[in-house]
């Protein structure tokens, strides 16, 4: 027997034509290879509400996708004790990421960081864009961001890139990812409209080491001092890839490969994500010097504690292994 797998488009479009030619639920799916009671409920499930024959397999489609990304939501809704943990922590000050990464040790049960997502923004209309469900509690005020609307990847704002040959995130060892050895780095700017001081950030992914260095402006040298004031404290063999965006300041990783014997890699043009430590840890700053802060009024002594206790918090398994 084939394990079972979601229809694809051209079945649904087959099987409304079967449908059409008055053929059984067991002639289509003999036709598809499919158990006749998977076909059965597939007519079902998207009957008219007349309970007329009319299948339409674009929308048939669309549903499926929709529903199966949302099973991660449901398990929300019934277990109660996942329910509560996530709500609490997201209370705490805990973003979806880390909820995520400690929910099974804690209640038995894993979830993903999107299906807390889509848990927050279902408790709202229209995803976001509506008013608040009745008997639901606005959770989007505990993100670290607290946006609204949810966003899909790769919409936010533009920002200058560099499309040529660096080095890609796709050569990049495989073991970075597995988060079992010490020397893997990843860095970032957070930037304000309100000055041109910056704040470079840096971290280490397996121990959750945090660096933050403010910058006078968001050249290539002034990125590249900051990593090197900071990385070239850490013993040489803990000093082995970092992973960057393409933003015009990081430009000048050749320099950095040279000065650190490390290896520089870049993620894809707008895909933070593949960089999910570092955004998590901006994401956590951002909850305590918010868009439009004045980072000249920030004191290197802000800085120094911000460092350590997001360190700290990052040992703690608090930093997002994404």
């Amino acid at each position: 027997m084939r394990q079972y797998k979601q229809l694809s488009i051209e079945e649904r479009e087959k099987l409304q034509l079967m449908l059409w030619g008055n053929q059984s639920v067991r002639a289509i799916a003999k036709a598809l290879n499919r158990n006749p009671s998977s076909i059965a409920r597939e007519i079902n499930k998207n009957r008219r509400r007349d309970g007329k024959r009319l299948y339409i397999p674009r929308a048939a489609h669309e549903r499926a996708i929709i529903n199966r990304s949302r099973r991660g939501e449901r398990k929300m809704v019934v277990n109660i004790r996942l329910r509560s943990y996530v709500i609490s922590h997201l209370k705490l000050g805990w973003s979806p990421e880390q909820i995520a990464a400690q929910a099974e040790e804690t209640t038995g049960a894993t979830i993903s960081h999107e299906a807390i997502y889509q848990y927050i923004y279902a408790q709202i209309h229209r995803n976001g864009y509506g008013l608040l469900r009745p008997g639901c509690e606005d959770l989007r005020i505990y993100l670290a961001r607290r946006k609204k609307r949810r966003m899909k990847k790769g919409l936010r704002a533009s920002y200058r890139i560099e499309k040529g040959p660096l080095p890609s995130i796709d050569a990049r060892p495989q073991e970075v990812e597995k988060r079992k050895e010490i020397g893997h780095w990843e860095d970032d700017l957070i930037v304000s409209g309100e000055s041109k001081l910056a704040l470079k950030t840096i971290n280490e992914r397996r121990s959750g080491l945090v660096f933050i260095e403010k910058v006078n402006d968001k050249t290539i040298s002034e990125s590249n001092r900051a990593v090197i004031k900071r990385l070239e404290l850490i013993p040489a063999e803990y000093r082995k890839t970092l992973t960057r965006d393409r933003g015009f300041e990081n430009l000048g990783y050749r320099e950095l490969e040279t000065t650190l014997s490390i290896q520089c890699y870049f993620a894809h043009a707008y895909h933070s994500w593949e960089r999910g430590s570092n955004e998590n840890l901006n994401g956590l700053i951002r909850r305590f010097l918010p868009k439009g802060t004045d980072f000249r009024t920030v004191s290197d002594r802000q800085i120094y504690w911000s460092s350590l206790s997001n360190s700290f918090d990052a040992i703690k398994k608090l930093i997002w292994p994404g």
